[in-house]
């Protein structure tokens, strides 16, 4: 088969199309290594310099301050969210939470087993269609740190920009949003984020961690749960995951050779956005957005038909046209378009053809 759906699935997503033709003829033998990056060991000189590439080139796109350092850890975003209060809660300190959609709400719940934490702001009461403003959040004085989602898969809320926080270290979850713009990593304690949305390939998560925060983690944790161990041992203090590695490399070198950038990047996903967007602002009797206009995702566009069977019938009916995994989530229900950076231009612009069309029709 060498027709390729144009896919719009949450997670795992889409990967560009140059990067995987690579690992496809990379995939037998590795130039010069005579065997797969799926069998070289770990700490073999070859993937050694892929795991070293990878992180500089991370470090490049994002602009990695030298007091960071970059761990490549396993478990997503759910070992996250016991890894960040372990590490950097102390006994005693409670946690501020920013509570926007499903995966705040899933951070929280995992740091309450462990500690004392408070909700700095919630959107709960309108389902989750929005961000807060300033002085909307409330923090608690004796926080350990602020943890926020940045991009909300589920509702398709997005921050487009860090929230306030004062001195407090700031905690992110980037999963779903990783690499789509340049950010300022200075203003973070720690950002996270699992690989399979903009990234590569599921089973990688990607750690930024600001170096004086390791001197936080107690030294009674379990190996596998300390960012120092993992740290101390530069992410090999057990065998990481080699191939999500290599694609996350391969990633990174089209983001900077390919798009020319992650301010490139940025604007090829505005405009992709606008597409969908504008559609729906242009059909408003027949498509609701999720989000408040203000609070839109670039990366998960959410919006419902005026019933369930239309919503059925829109589905069925992209998939006849290869635009697929489109329903949206239980808890929100409608559709979902999920625009991460693989996703080619031509398949956003396919899609919103179809959405006009079907409106018109219906």
């Amino acid at each position: 088969m060498t027709t390729r759906n144009f896919n719009f699935s949450a997670g795992p997503a889409a990967l560009p199309e140059s990067v995987l033709r690579q690992a496809q003829e990379e995939m037998l033998s590795l130039p010069g290594v005579g065997a797969s990056v799926l069998e070289i060991s770990h700490r073999s000189p070859a993937f050694i310099q892929i795991a070293e590439a990878a992180e500089a080139n991370l470090r490049s796109l994002l602009s990695i301050p030298d007091d960071y350092t970059v761990l490549f850890l396993q478990g997503g975003s759910r070992l996250q969210f016991s890894m960040v209060p372990m590490n950097l809660r102390a006994a005693g300190q409670s946690a501020d939470y920013l509570l926007t959609g499903s995966w705040s709400k899933n951070a929280l719940s995992e740091a309450k087993k462990g500690g004392d934490t408070s909700v700095a702001f919630t959107a709960a009461e309108t389902n989750f269609d929005r961000l807060p403003k300033t002085g909307d959040l409330k923090l608690h004085p004796n926080a350990a740190y602020v943890h926020y989602t940045s991009n909300e898969t589920i509702q398709g809320v997005q921050f487009k920009a860090e929230p306030e926080v004062g001195g407090l270290p700031l905690v992110c979850d980037a999963s779903s949003e990783f690499m789509y713009r340049p950010l300022d990593i200075s203003k973070y304690g720690l950002l996270y984020a699992c690989a399979q949305k903009n990234a590569g390939a599921a089973g990688l998560t990607v750690v930024i961690l600001r170096k004086e925060l390791l001197d936080r983690s107690p030294s009674d944790l379990p190996g596998y749960l300390s960012y120092k161990t993992h740290a101390d041992a530069n992410s090999m203090w057990n065998t990481p995951p080699t191939f999500a590695i290599y694609i996350l490399k391969l990633i990174t070198e089209w983001l900077k050779n390919d798009i020319g950038g992650l301010t490139k990047m940025h604007e090829q996903n505005q405009r992709k956005a606008a597409m969908l967007y504008d559609v729906v602002d242009a059909n408003a009797d027949f498509y609701q957005g999720h989000a408040q206009k203000d609070c839109r995702s670039l990366m998960n566009v959410t919006f419902r038909l005026p019933s369930d069977d239309l919503t059925a019938k829109f589905v069925t009916e992209a998939k006849e046209r290869r635009l697929t995994d489109l329903k949206g989530h239980r808890s929100v229900g409608g559709i979902r378009a999920s625009i991460y950076n693989a996703m080619p231009v031509a398949g956003v612009e396919s899609l919103r053809d179809f959405m006009v069309e079907f409106a018109k029709k219906n």
